[in-house]
Order: structure tokens, then C-alpha cells, then sequence
């Protein structure tokens, strides 16, 4: 690649939650893996042995389950694949400090500061794929190239386990011939106003005048895409910000009414996004529930304290209170959630808790079950009610 350009590569784990899954049970090796439970859930990942039955990301669980009954069915087990994204993502900022996560399982990351000294964009690349599968025993894929949109089109281009460099001289020959649907920015409805206008691959967006597509997609769009069609993306790799928010949510399987098994799953939800937050040494200032009814209709209600907060037993009295200020009588509820937002450094809170402590001895002891956890894995420790309730299964 020219020296002249940047070098961007997108790095891509190949199936990141079922591989993680696999590598924690060899077991599993050779077999159909899909990882999502729950009647109306969904499939949050297959490994490429189940996708050979047409099993992808966002399928039905019980489409997934008609198409291969003999498939290993699993829950989603956010805690464990945070924990490996974060090993991860600590491989990439050895190689560079501009590292910009897409999500816990893919990010960009600029290398043209690193050239000099780790060598060229596929060298470093191929250093980055060794030291992911050596470390963590799951592998990537890589895609590298002098833009965002070209690298990430590569890597999609490669998988699984594998690597496609894009000179800039060679960007036009790559990108052309793709279906218009690949491009950023083009969803369902734009791909229909595409195939409307007779576009059906990126090359027939490239050599439509601008003012066209403009009349056709809007101001900012018709120009986005007349410009990614050219091979043009002008967005630099971003570092990644701090938290702004911390959530997590729950579809049941079916309906439920009884308000008692909904608050147990708010406590879980809680237990849940307080112990990443505190992973992260961060506090919530603003705590948010959403409830989506049977109908689908879905309402959400916070509270902004005084002092953020950082335990579980705290948060899920503010969690509790704005449950129940909803007064539901009866209604049958789909999903509920849980979402820590106004984030702030936890280092230096004063240690007497917000709200007055209610009860001494809750900080303490939330320290000892991050310590068990960090010792003996994640949920070793829980709040008895979620014991005698049960574990669920986590669908979100």
C-alpha cells in the first residue's frame, strides 16, 4: 500500500459469542452452536457450522430451532463476552492508540502512526490476528485499507479467519461491482428507492450525477452515498469515549402479569449493569426503567438523584419506586429494562452512600462480591431473591 495514504484496518472476530462459547467448552467443537434462548428470543450469534443450516444473527430462535433441532442452544452470557472484548481490545491499543470499538466484538483501528515501527498494514495485521488467537483462542478476520468504508467492506469480504488488503489504486475494482445494499447508509427502504431509480450495485451509484440521487434519497443522504461511491470517506478513526450509558434489558418468553417475578427481573437486570458499571469504576447519576407491554407499547420513566450511585441495592430501590409509581393493574408485560445514564469517575465519591446509606454495611459488601466475582466468576455471589427465583435466561 502507498505510504502516502493512512492505513486503516477493521477487525472483525468470526462469530464472536459462539466462539468464545466453544473455546470455554472444546466440546463444542465441530457442532452447531447458536447462542440465544427463550421462546420469542432471537439469534444473537451461529457458528459457521450452524450457519450451513441457514442459522443467522436476528433469526427466530424458533426458526433456528426448526431448521436445526439438533443444534447446541445457548444463553447469551454478556458478562463472559465483555470480560474477552476487553482482553481484545487491549491487543489492539498495543499497536495503536487510535482505537475506535464499533461494538464489543469489531473496531477500527488507524496504524499509520505504527508503520515505521511495526511494519506495513497487512504485517501489523497479521501480528494483531496471531496475538488474538494465541491469547485469547478465537480468531478474526481483518480488513485494511486507506478509509473506514473500504476496510470494513474488506473485512466482510474475508471471513472467516481471514485477511484482504485494498490499495488505494485498486479501491474502484473492489468497490463497484457490490450490490448497492452493502454500502452504508442503504437500508431496506433506500435499497428500494435504489432499485426504484434502476442501482442495484454500488458501481450504478457511482455514475449517477449527485444532483440525482439528491432529488431522489434527500439532501444528506444522495450526497453521502454519490461520495462512499467514489471510494471517498473523509471520517477519521475516533478514540472511544467514555460510557454515556449502561443498560440491560429482558423479552420474556411469554406475557406476565405477576408483579413479583417483574420486580425479580429488575433486580437482576440491576445486579447486572451495576457490577459492568462498577467493572468500568463509573457511577450513575440518572436511573431509567422501560416496561413494553403485550401491545407492544413501551414507556420509560427516570429519576436524576442528588449523588450518583454505584451498588445494587441502591440502584434497585430507585429501580423499585419507579415500578411501582407506574400503578399497573393487570397488564400483561413483554420486556422491562434497566438503564444506568449521566455516568461519572466513581474514584472519589464520598463513602458515605447516596441517599443517606438506609442500611450500613451495603458498600461493603457489594466490594466483597465484586472481589468473589473477580475470583470465581461472575454471578458465584447473588442477592438471595434471585437464588430462589432462579436464573433466567438472558435474551437481550
Amino acid at each position: 500500500m502507498d505510504e502516502s495514504f493512512s492505513t486503516i484496518l477493521h477487525v472483525d472476530m468470526d462469530a464472536f459469542f459462539a466462539s468464545v462459547e466453544e473455546r470455554d467448552n472444546p466440546e463444542l467443537k465441530g457442532k452447531p452452536v447458536v447462542v440465544g434462548m427463550g421462546i420469542r428470543g432471537v439469534v444473537s450469534a451461529a457458528n459457521y457450522v450452524a450457519r450451513k443450516y441457514g442459522i443467522h444473527s436476528a433469526m427466530p430462535i424458533s426458526q433456528a430451532r426448526r431448521l436445526a433441532p439438533h443444534a447446541v442452544f445457548l444463553p447469551v452470557n454478556h458478562a463472559r463476552y465483555s470480560e474477552v472484548s476487553g482482553h481484545i481490545m487491549e491487543i489492539f491499543r498495543s499497536y495503536s492508540p487510535y482505537v475506535e470499538p464499533l461494538s464489543v466484538d469489531e473496531a477500527f483501528i488507524d496504524v499509520t502512526g505504527a508503520r515505521k515501527l511495526l511494519g506495513t498494514g497487512r504485517e501489523i495485521a497479521q501480528k494483531i490476528r496471531a496475538e488474538v488467537e494465541a491469547s485469547q483462542g478465537i480468531t478474526c478476520s481483518v480488513g485494511i485499507a486507506s478509509t473506514k468504508f473500504i476496510a470494513k467492506l474488506a473485512s466482510s469480504r474475508c471471513k472467516p479467519n481471514g485477511l484482504l488488503e485494498i490499495a488505494p489504486d485498486r479501491v474502484l475494482d473492489f468497490l463497484h461491482p457490490l450490490a448497492a445494499s452493502e454500502m452504508w447508509g442503504v437500508g431496506p427502504k433506500t435499497n428500494e428507492e435504489l432499485i426504484k431509480l434502476g442501482l442495484r450495485t454500488i458501481g450504478d451509484i457511482a455514475h449517477t450525477p449527485r444532483a440525482t440521487l439528491i432529488r431522489a434519497l434527500g439532501e444528506a443522504s444522495g450526497a453521502s452515498l454519490y461520495e462512499l461511491a467514489w471510494g471517498r470517506d473523509y471520517r477519521d478513526v475516533e478514540p472511544e469515549e467514555p460510557d454515556k450509558s449502561i443498560s440491560a434489558a429482558e423479552t420474556f418468553p411469554f406475557d406476565i402479569e405477576d408483579h413479583e417475578e417483574i420486580l425479580r427481573e429488575l433486580l437482576r437486570l440491576t445486579e447486572r449493569a451495576t457490577g459492568r458499571m462498577r467493572e468500568k469504576s463509573l457511577a450513575s447519576q440518572t436511573i431509567s426503567i422501560k416496561v413494553r407491554f403485550a401491545d407492544f407499547r413501551t414507556i420509560t420513566r427516570s429519576k436524576t438523584l442528588p449523588l450518583p450511585l454505584t451498588g445494587v441495592h441502591e440502584t434497585y430501590e430507585v429501580v423499585r419506586s419507579l415500578f411501582k409509581a407506574l400503578h399497573l393493574d393487570r397488564a400483561r408485560i413483554r420486556l422491562v429494562g434497566v438503564s444506568l445514564d449521566n455516568l461519572v469517575d466513581s474514584d472519589g465519591l464520598p463513602e458515605q452512600l447516596q441517599l443517606g446509606e438506609r442500611e450500613k454495611g451495603w458498600r461493603e459488601a457489594t466490594k466483597a462480591i465484586d472481589q468473589a466475582s473477580a475470583r470465581f466468576g461472575h454471578g458465584s455471589v447473588r442477592p438471595a431473591r434471585l437464588i430462589e427465583g432462579g436464573e433466567d435466561n438472558e435474551a437481550d
